[in-house]
C-alpha cells in the first residue's frame, strides 16, 4: 500500500513539475512578445509594473488609445472608481460589483509591488494613509463618518478624531 501511494505521489509531482515548466515557458514567451510592443517602455515605466503584469494590464485594457474617453472611464473599468449615490441628505459610497476581475487582480498585484518596491510610491501611500485617518466635515454636513470617501476627499485644517473606526485597511 505504501509503495502504491509513493508511486502516486511521484506521478503527481512529475505532473506538477511539467505544469511549472509550462508556466515558466509561457512567462518567457509573454515577456519576449511584450518587449516587441510599441508601448512597452511606457507601460513598464510605471512604478511596480513589470513585464508580466504590464503585459496583462495592456492585454486587458487594449492598446486602442481612443477606447476610453477619459481617465475616469478607464478607472471605472477595473472597478477602482467608487460609486457614489446621493439622494437628499443621504450620501453612500460603495464599490462596483460588476467589473473586469482579471484587470482588478492585475491592479492589485501592481499596487502591492509598487508599495513594496518603490520608495516614492510607498511614501505616497503612507501620506494617504495618514491623511485618511483625519476626518473633517465638508460643506457643513454632520454625517461624515458614514462614508469612506469623505475621509479621503476632505482636506482638514485641524486634525480631529473619527467617531467610528475607519474601514480602511493598511499594508504593513
Amino acid at each position: 500500500m505504501e509503495q502504491a501511494i509513493g508511486q502516486q505521489a511521484h506521478a503527481l509531482l512529475t505532473m506538477l513539475n511539467a505544469a511549472c515548466d509550462g508556466v515558466d515557458q509561457l512567462a518567457e514567451t509573454t515577456a519576449a512578445a511584450f518587449r516587441q510592443h510599441p508601448d512597452y517602455r511606457i507601460v513598464t515605466s510605471f512604478p511596480g509594473l513589470g513585464e508580466l503584469t504590464g503585459a496583462r494590464v495592456l492585454a486587458e485594457i487594449g492598446d486602442d488609445r481612443t477606447r476610453f474617453t477619459d481617465a475616469r472611464s478607464l478607472r471605472a473599468y477595473p472597478s477602482s472608481a467608487p460609486v457614489t449615490r446621493a439622494s437628499g441628505r443621504s450620501h453612500i459610497v460603495t464599490h462596483r460589483r460588476i467589473k473586469n476581475d482579471r484587470l482588478a487582480a492585475a491592479g492589485f498585484n501592481w499596487t502591492f509591488m509598487a508599495i513594496t518596491h518603490s520608495r516614492p510610491a510607498r511614501a505616497h501611500y503612507d501620506r494617504r494613509a495618514v491623511s485618511a485617518t483625519v476626518i473633517r466635515p465638508r460643506c457643513g454636513t454632520s454625517s461624515i463618518d458614514s462614508s469612506a470617501s469623505s475621509t479621503i476627499a476632505s482636506t482638514p485644517d485641524k486634525p480631529t478624531t473619527p467617531t467610528k473606526p475607519s474601514r480602511r485597511t493598511s499594508l504593513p
